[in-house]
């Protein structure tokens, strides 16, 4: 039987009232608390966070694990003083194929030249570029290839797509071509028509999609030059090397849903730049109805004495 400690909630960002009423559904024995009772409350046993205030977590001697509402789970490292307990990342269908639908739309959109049927609606021309490839002539790259790289990849190539992987540590697919590491980032971006970026922020990839990137990608290929999708953390790009790069052609266009400052400044030239598309950190969202449920799962099984899964790796950072 599991026990009836309390649930921590606290999110930023999100209507923590929305989040309250399912755990309180999913758990009816476990009171829910936005806020400790103390800064030691000895009574909390479970933290469900998304950029939780500095401090929230630490001192309460009896927390069992966190876990986070959202894929990526920087935002807790951000606190520093994080407690020595399981961090759970969440996994749910529901997130995976929001995060694959947004990666497809944006594919399509650049591959089936989007931006420049869009520009020529709004000056009311009338002409149709016959320079159109096949979707088999097109690679597309997962920047970040775990469980939802590999779910993206799989929609892209029943649309007829090449696609290939990249990762920090070596994986085998039958039949998407892999590359690991620093060595074997060249090998990948030199393949890559399209780069899918959905790396986690962890001190080794901040600010990756930067010049020294940028100069190592495919000159040109079927769409011209590559393009980049960015649905990982805005962290992971330099604004003002990608605005370069597409002003040298290095890049043919942008797609970005997230950015180094959220909201985008309304003086960011990404803004008004007739090659970028910007969505506003909408990939992905959370739904508490879909990812409540499995998270209470956990806890209920924890405390039968099972094992957590879908565990952060505290020295990878994610």
């Amino acid at each position: 039987m599991y026990s009836s400690g309390k649930i921590l909630l606290s999110v930023t960002g999100f209507d923590p009232a929305i989040w309250k009423e399912e755990l309180e559904k999913a758990a009816p024995d476990r009171p829910v608390v936005l806020q400790p009772g103390a800064p030691d409350d000895p009574e909390i046993d479970y933290a469900v966070v998304w950029k939780q205030p500095p401090g929230v977590l630490s001192g309460l001697p009896n927390l069992k694990a966190i876990f986070s509402i959202g894929a990526g789970v920087d935002h807790i490292f951000a606190e520093g003083d994080v407690p020595d307990v399981p961090i759970v990342r969440v996994v749910a269908d529901d997130l995976t194929d929001r995060m694959s639908e947004y990666v497809v739309w944006q594919v399509l959109d650049h591959h089936r030249k989007g931006p420049l049927y869009r520009d020529q609606q709004a000056q009311k021309i009338w002409h149709e570029d016959l320079m159109q490839p096949a979707a088999p002539e097109v690679t597309v790259g997962i920047l970040g290839y775990g469980n939802l790289g590999r779910d993206a990849a799989k929609k892209l190539q029943a649309l007829g797509f090449r696609v290939i992987g990249w990762s920090r540590t070596e994986k085998r697919e039958p039949d998407v071509e892999t590359f690991a590491g620093d060595a074997g980032l060249t090998g990948f971006l030199a393949q890559a028509d399209i780069v899918v970026c959905l790396l986690p922020l962890t001190p080794a990839t901040r600010g990756i999609l930067s010049a020294p990137f940028f100069e190592k990608m495919k000159a040109r290929g079927p769409l011209g030059a590559p393009v980049l999708i960015n649905a990982g953390r805005g962290g992971l790009q330099v604004e003002a090397d990608i605005l370069a790069a597409l002003a040298e052609k290095r890049l043919g266009a942008a797609s970005l849903d997230v950015f180094e400052t959220e909201p985008l400044p309304a003086d960011s030239p990404l803004w008004t730049h007739p090659r970028v598309t910007i969505t506003p950190h909408a990939a992905a969202t959370s739904v508490p109805q879909a990812l409540i449920p499995p998270m209470v799962a956990q806890m209920d099984a924890h405390d039968r004495g099972e094992p957590l899964t879908n565990l952060v790796d505290r020295n990878a950072g994610y």
